[in-house]
């Protein structure tokens, strides 16, 4: 199972709540936080919902 690293590059605010909850569901709270996350199917929907909003590294 490969792993990913996404940071939190930009703010939740005036984003829609279905966001804001994503983004805790990868478990980034604030500016610049990052974690690490096994790639599975659940996390890459997730991903697609606010990739404009997080920066992704392989590792």
């Amino acid at each position: 199972m490969s792993k990913i690293r996404v940071t939190k590059t930009h703010s939740t605010i005036g984003q829609p709540e279905r966001v804001e909850k994503n983004m805790q569901a990868l478990g980034l709270s604030k500016m610049n936080s990052s974690n690490e996350l096994n790639v599975t199917p659940q996390i890459e929907g997730i991903i697609r919902k606010v990739k404009h909003l997080i920066k992704i590294e392989n590792i």
